[in-house]
Formats: structure tokens, sequence, C-alpha cells
């Protein structure tokens, strides 16, 4: 009797415990939410690029998970970022580093994130820009959502030329492609799912051109526009591979000879606050979903972006504004809330980290580490410098103190970032760094891969 009564009072005990346990506890594989944005640099809140944004919804997702200060691209263009984070193969080892070479073609049997987690039981859906535009990979995706096209003044382009141009459009939200994409993601998470999802959403803005409903403009008034912090002759220093891709006679020229500096910064800023309502109904129907005690956020920009440092804009640049990304990751049970953690970080540690925490095989010849040491603790030691490669050849290592940047004609760049965020004294020549640069040096890649082959493809 008494030693029946023991096993109930146990069972009871045991079954009020399983019902306190979170979700994420009982069932221990995680689904995955994927949030891919465009061109977003670290202008947005919880990375302190731009005073005065409004990023509210990014800013609560940063106060629940890792936001990761020293972030960066494996290289800044949207084809090469997207196919290397997704494929675990970097530009330097594929010859994918620009955005006219198709990726597929010289990665056959790469297994992309998405292949691999359908491949190991999960459901998988994309919505939205996830890879480069011009070169979406139908075998990655069992279901998929294209990217829909957005509204554009009547009169384009209205403040630049071509595509890189600035304005309000008279629409409402609803109308916008990213709108149309974030409903896709709602409509999946508000759906039953029997099996663990690894759902992708990707957000176009603030990719150009800069087209979002007025009231986005109207939040960043002309007279408030602050311009980023830049020096006179910030190129002089610079060596002439440098130069050359910062093409300071094209559009920064056209911004500084039309006064347009204030009103594209006013358009970008409006973009980064559209993409970040969007975002928000994303992360809504996340935490209202039976999904939310379950489910991993991962979000991150593709690559920076510049607005006039360095007399230079868009990406394509192997500078900080060029090569550093927002990046977050929120782990149920797992990171820590409110984490902030200045340990260097790639977006190629994306694919690692998910197959850990997902508790899927360790996928072989993937070039990345995982960052779950960080998850758990952000400021857990960690050697990994991190790389960046734009185009054949050049290359630039970060520390958490220094950015090296080696050209393919050997001419060099080196930033103490400790003194010089803003990395406007080019130290490479100052023969007291030759041990710091040759220690930068060994992280440099082993390979430099040809350049795969290219195709006209006129969109950025």
């Amino acid at each position: 009797m008494v030693k029946n009564y023991r096993v109930a009072i146990g069972a009871m005990l045991l079954s009020i415990w399983a019902m306190t346990i979170p979700a994420f506890a009982q069932n221990t594989q995680y689904n995955v939410l994927f949030i891919a944005v465009d061109d977003m640099n670290d202008w947005i809140g919880p990375f302190g690029g731009y005073p005065g944004i409004k990023t509210p919804n990014i800013d609560r997702l940063a106060k629940k998970g890792v936001v990761f200060k020293r972030a960066y691209c494996s290289a800044p263009a949207c084809n090469p970022s997207r196919a290397s984070l997704l494929t675990g193969v970097r530009p330097s080892s594929s010859g994918v580093y620009h955005n006219n070479q198709p990726w597929r073609p010289v990665l056959k049997d790469a297994v992309t994130i998405p292949q691999y987690f359908t491949a190991n039981g999960y459901e998988v859906k994309g919505a939205g820009k996830i890879f480069h535009n011009a070169f979406n990979d139908n075998a990655s995706w069992p279901s998929y959502f294209d990217v829909p096209k957005s509204p554009e003044p009547p009169r384009a382009p209205v403040n630049g030329f071509a595509h890189f141009d600035w304005s309000p459009v008279n629409v409402q939200d609803e109308d916008m492609g990213d709108y149309k994409v974030v409903n896709e993601g709602i409509g999946f998470l508000n759906g039953q799912h029997e099996k663990p999802f690894f759902l992708a959403v990707g957000f176009t803005r603030p990719h150009l051109p800069w087209y979002v409903p007025q009231k986005y403009f109207d939040q960043y008034p002309l007279s408030d526009i602050k311009l980023p912090k830049t020096i006179a002759n910030d190129l002089q220093d610079v060596p002439d591979a440098g130069v050359k891709i910062a093409k300071p006679k094209g559009d920064h020229k056209f911004i500084v000879e039309h006064k347009q500096w204030e009103k594209a910064v006013q358009g970008y800023l409006a973009s980064i606050t559209f993409a970040d309502g969007q975002i928000g109904r994303l992360l809504d129907a996340l935490e209202k979903s039976t999904y939310a005690k379950n489910t991993v956020v991962v979000f991150f920009g593709d690559h920076g972006w510049h607005l006039g440092e360095k007399e230079h804009w868009r990406k394509f640049a192997l500078w900080e504004e060029a090569s550093r990304v927002p990046f977050i990751v929120y782990a149920p049970g797992l990171s820590k809330a409110n984490g902030v953690s200045e340990r260097t970080v790639n977006l190629m540690d994306i694919y690692p980290t998910l197959t850990e925490l997902c508790k899927l095989p360790a996928r072989k010849g993937v070039e990345g580490n995982s960052i779950v040491p960080l998850l758990k603790n952000p400021a857990t030691a960690w050697n990994h410098p991190s790389v960046t490669t734009h185009g054949l050849g050049n290359h630039a290592v970060r520390s958490e103190k220094y950015r090296y940047i080696r050209y393919n004609d050997g001419s060099e760049e080196l930033y103490d970032h400790d003194t010089d965020p803003q990395e406007w004294k080019n130290l490479a020549a100052d023969t007291k760094y030759a041990s710091v640069k040759a220690e930068l040096a060994k992280s440099l890649p082993k390979t430099d891969a040809k350049d795969a082959p290219t195709v006209k493809e006129g969109k950025e």
C-alpha cells in the first residue's frame, strides 16, 4: 500500500515537473526562423551606428538573444555572401566573388542549409530574397514564395540615377513586396507542423532603390539628418587597389555635386525603419504561435553599406562599413538574454551553428565555426579572426583590435580600431606593425580559387 502510494506520488510529481518545463526541453530539436536582410548595415539600434534610428522590433529581438557586435560577411556583395553562407563554402574556395557569377555551376555538389535540413527530416520553406535573386536555387526549396515587385514613383529616378535612387512612394505598407513576403511567413507560422521546420524569410529593403511609403521618410526630417563621420582626403593613404574599389568619382561625386547626401541618408534610414516594421510583424507572429518557445531565430544582414565613408557608396569594399553586418541569434533556453559578444564572428558560422543547435550531424567540409559557445557565454575565449573577400586575391582580416587588408597586387592597409574606429589612418607602412601584420596574415585564405564564369547581370 505504502509502496503504491509512493509510486503514485512520484508519478504525479513527475507529471507536474513535465508540465512546468518549457517545450524546448521536452522536444530538444529546435525549429529555425532564418531572417535575411539585404544591404542593412550597422545603423540599427543594437549596433549604434546611427543616433536616433528607429528599429524597435530589431531592438526587442536583441534583448532576447545575443548581439554580435563584431560580425562580418564573407564577401561584401549579395551573391557571394549568400552563396557562401548557405553552402558553407567560402568565396576563395569556390571562385564566386561577384554578383555576376552563378554559384551552382561551380558548386554542383554543394548541399545548402535548407537542403541539409530537408534531408534531416525538417519541413522547409523559403520566402523572399534568400539567395541572390538572379541565382535562386530551386533544389533548396520544397516550397518557395518568390520576391514580389515593389511600387516605384511614376517618374523614376527621382533624386539619383538608374536604381541608385531614393524617394517616398504614395502607397501603403501592404503594397510593398516585403509586406507580402512576411504574409507568407505569418501564414506558415500560423499553420500546424508535425515535423520541426526551417523557415527562411528574406527582406529586400533597405536594398536600393530606397522607395518606401512617405510615413517612413517623415520620421527622419532632412533638418535632423546626420551625415557619416568623414575626413577630407581619406583616400590619400589608401593604395591604388583600394581607391579603384572606392570609385570616388562615381556615386560620391554625383551625391556631392547634386547636394543629395542628406536626402540619400534619409532614404536609407526610412528604408531601414520600414524593414524593421515588417520584421516586427514576423516576430509577432512567432511569439503568438505555438512554436515561440522552441524556435531559434537567426537575424543577419548579408553585408554592410557605405554612405560616403571613404568617398564610397554601396557595398563592394573591404573596409569596416561594407563588411560589418548586423547579426543576432536567439536560441530559447540556451542563448543569454541581453547578451552582447565582442568576439569576431562571420556569416560563415551560421551553417555549423544551426546544425549543432538542431542536433544534426555536422556537415563535412563546411568552412566556419559554430558560435554555440558564444551563445552560452558571449565573453568566452575565442580565437577566430574574421575574413572577408572581395574579388580574386583581395582579403580583409578582422581581429578584435585590427583590420588588415591585403590586395591581389600585394598592397596593404592596417587600421587600429581601438584608436581609429573610422579607419582614417593606414598603418600598414609603419614598420613597428610588421609583427601585427604577420600574425593577421596567418588567417588569410590558403587558396584563391580562379574566378567562376560570369553572366550578364545588371542588378545588385
